[in-house]
């Protein structure tokens, strides 16, 4: 904390009474300066702006240990009596060292080295304002005590009273009935009052014995001792319950969550719950930061769930989950990584998961690994393999893991001359037990693509011809097709070109300038049409959209290469502001030229005798730093349909007070979704949350948010239902709340959920809570 300037209030001769700690430094919004307003959220009517204190001067905290310093003291009146005591009266001002309290009267006696202060006093000092009737300081030992106080911690923005305060030493402060609250003067929207209340500054918490939590002066919660926090240093101790309702759930829920705070590189947070029908329900989740990175474990169990016993007969109901992580980068551009999930049942994330990173899914990845990356090559390899838990996936339909998986590259320029290398060794397995013909087969795979290349580069564009080799070579066990071991070769070229043309000029009195870039590529791939020979380990057809225009291979993986003998023929325009340097506008469209069939097919998919493909487009719209439209889609010139689209509108405020999107995903005789959401504010302190998701093709929503919140300065609170759709196509349902009690944290549940659901949500609640 930081020292500033002293300005006392001063105490006119005859006051009977004097305002409080919190009512000296309030300053009305109007009051407040133009840079602390800004920084103001809207729902607060103003502020602490503190009058300063002197160099050294530290009121009740602060203040150095050790050898007493000389006391100073002076008044308008003073009486000595030698050796013995000192009286003053009128603007009295007492100083030991960094100590300074101001009062009304004071006597010093020289033989016990005590000072008695009567008031209305002050103190004032290194983030912290005291007020009260009288006080006794002992010069000594620094032992400060004052009756009938009010006090405010300018960090926290946390202010109360006291029957009496003592000032045990330079960081630590007693306080005897006391009353804690971050709301503004003379407003106790809550408040915790305890009859023993203890601050300590040095470690950044404080601790309260048989406390109470008060609304509106209604005690709503009673804790026989409590910590809490009064800076921004983490605490161990209990967390603001959590509480909601859910039907996957069986009803409501309350949850407990106490924080650990092992050590500074490592903690725990342990959230026991009650779940109605279902019992009780544990989940732990633990955090360790070493000097290379993050290691975060999530565990859930359930000892006995009796709704998942009576729906699931001859089941336990014990029920459980397991999510880890870990990153660690090293020296010389070294990475490890690894992330390991796994659950007892396929209902589990369904019907219990709130904290662990695992979203819905049907396949729960493990994979660890290490990778190397340096300006002309890069390497990885890792283990991969998955735990499937829907029980309606077939076995055929079972990923391959990856044991291992080693991937290595590299580019090198030699002259004019640019070569390059992207090779790949994998070991694949599933269990085939239940499986025949090529999806029993298990094995190695070797894949190597060389490359040589021309790059020529000016301002005005660039050509890049290239050609390559594409060999694989197989060595597979259960192989129904003959011999194991066999090889696939392909030669590719490819023939990339582009221009650059661009002109300035304005609109609206604002600088732009606009580019013209079109672009011609050329792919040619001599593959043997019949490829189906060869299992499918992990290749799939590409989803075709504008930027696979200028790929040659129309698979991914390494199963299938496509032949190829096309030209892509397209092009973008750019409009750039000239005064941000903001690109406000992109506009983007192209087309293959088919010059013979495809004849490569995954099992029957990936052939055509078409000539063109459909036009494949992007927009992308940023009139404002605010407002931002995306749009994409491809449409055939044959048919004059449109076979896919996408777009979607993402509006927000500069302070992300209102938020906004509106999307629609269209897919030809599959999907059609339209999603809206937003955030609006219908005053400074209320705003309604919402997100609606709705299936044409279904004729039904199939998902769906609603919500409140209320906001002041000390607290706010969020009410959320959510409909999601799950994996047998039933709506479940969710009812969730946030309480956040400024300066003393608050419950989770809503705020979560939101952000997955609005876009810009999680950025609103960073700048209003200053999260990082």
């Amino acid at each position: 904390m930081v020292a500033t300037t002293l300005s006392w209030w001063a105490v006119p001769a005859g006051a009977d009474s004097a305002p409080t700690a919190a009512e000296i430094d309030w300053r009305p919004r109007a009051e407040l300066p133009a840079s602390v307003r800004e920084r103001l959220p809207v729902f607060c009517a103003g502020g602490y702006l503190p009058s300063g204190a002197g160099s050294g001067v530290s009121g009740v905290f602060g203040g150095a240990e050790g050898e007493p310093a000389p006391v100073q003291a002076s008044g308008l009146n003073a009486r000595y009596e030698i050796d013995r005591t000192l009286y003053l009266e009128g603007d009295v001002q007492v100083r030991q060292g960094a100590f300074e309290v101001r009062g009304r009267q004071a006597r010093y006696s020289q033989q016990d080295g005590r000072v008695s202060v009567d008031g209305p006093l002050v103190s004032r000092g290194q983030g912290f304002l005291m007020t009260g009737d009288s006080a006794e300081y002992q010069v000594d030992s620094g032992r400060f005590d004052i009756n009938t106080a009010t006090f405010l911690i300018h960090a926290a923005e946390m202010r109360g009273t006291a029957g009496s305060l003592t000032r045990l030493s330079a960081s630590e402060v007693m306080i005897e009935d006391g009353m804690l609250t971050t709301c503004g003067p003379q407003r106790n929207d809550w408040a915790v009052v305890a009859s023993e209340i203890n601050l300590n500054q040095a470690e950044g918490f404080g601790t309260a014995r048989h406390v109470r939590l008060e609304v509106l002066g209604v005690p709503v919660f009673y804790w026989p001792w409590a910590s809490f926090p009064i800076d921004d240093r983490r605490k161990t101790g209990f967390l603001y319950p959590e509480f909601g309702s859910s039907s996957a759930g069986s009803g409501g829920f309350l949850a407990l969550p106490y924080y650990l705070n092992l050590a500074p590189h490592y903690d725990a947070t342990l959230t026991p719950q009650y779940i109605h029908g279902r019992g009780l329900f544990n989940e732990a989740e633990g955090r360790y930061l070493s000097p290379y990175g993050q290691s975060i474990l999530q565990l859930g169990y359930i000892g006995n769930d009796s709704a998942f016993a009576d729906e699931n007969p001859g089941e336990s109901g014990e029920r459980w989950a397991l999510d880890a992580s870990t990153i660690a980068r090293f020296d010389g551009g070294w990475t490890g990584y690894g992330d390991y999930s796994v659950v007892s049942d396929e209902d589990y994330l369904t019907d219990l998961n709130r904290t662990l990173a695992i979203n819905q899914a049907t396949h729960l990845q493990r994979r660890g690994g290490v990778r190397y990356r340096d300006r002309n090559q890069y390497f990885e390899t890792y283990l991969n393999d998955y735990q499937t838990i829907s029980e309606t996936i077939a076995d055929v339909n079972k990923p391959y893991a990856q044991l291992p998986e080693v991937l290595y590259g590299t580019t090198r320029e030699l002259g004019w001359l640019e070569t390059g290398l992207e090779s790949q060794y994998t070991l694949f397995y599933r269990d085939n037990e239940n499986l025949t013909g090529l999806d029993r087969a298990n094995g190695h795979r070797f894949r190597a693509v060389p490359e040589l290349a021309v790059p020529m580069r000016t301002i005005w564009g660039f050509s890049r011809p290239s050609v390559s080799v594409d060999y694989t070579r197989y060595e597979l066990e259960d192989y129904s097709a003959g011999d194991g071991g066999f090889d696939r070769t392909v030669p590719v070229a490819e023939w990339d070109n582009g221009l650059y043309f661009d002109r300035q000029s304005s609109l609206f009195d604002v600088p732009y300038n606009q580019t013209l870039e079109p672009r011609l590529y050329y792919a040619w791939a001599d593959a043997d049409a019949d490829q189906n020979d060869i299992p499918d380990f992990d290749t799939d057809l590409q989803e075709f959209r504008f930027d696979r225009l200028f790929q040659p291979d129309r698979f991914t993986g390494g199963d299938r290469v496509g032949d190829a003998n096309q030209l892509t023929v397209a092009l973008t325009s750019r409009f750039n502001d000239l005064m941000t340097g903001a690109e406000r506008a992109r506009f983007s469209i192209g087309q293959v030229n088919y010059f013979q069939d495809r004849e490569v097919t995954l099992f029957g998919e990936g052939a055509s005798t078409r000539s063109r493909s459909p036009l494949a487009g992007e927009m992308v719209l940023s009139p404002l730093d605010t407002l931002e439209i995306r749009s994409s889609g491809l449409w055939d010139p044959e048919t004059g349909e449109t076979e896919e689209g996408r777009s979607q509108l993402v509006f927000h405020t500069e302070d992300y007070r209102y938020l906004a999107s509106l999307g629609h995903t269209y897919s030809k005789d599959e999907l059609e979704q339209t999603d809206i959401a937003g955030v609006v504010p219908v005053s400074d302190r209320v705003s309604l949350i919402g997100r609606w998701v709705y299936d044409s093709q279904l004729d039904r929503t199939v998902g769906s948010l609603a919500g409140i919140e209320y906001n002041n300065c000390c607290w706010s609170v969020q009410v959320v239902h959510q409909n999601y759709l799950t994996d047998d196509t039933e709506l479940e349902t969710r009812l969730l709340f946030q309480v956040q009690l400024k300066g003393l944290g608050g419950s989770d549940g809503s705020s979560t959920r939101i952000a997955e659901a609005i876009y810009g949500f999680e950025e609103r609640e960073r700048r209003r809570y200053g999260t990082p």
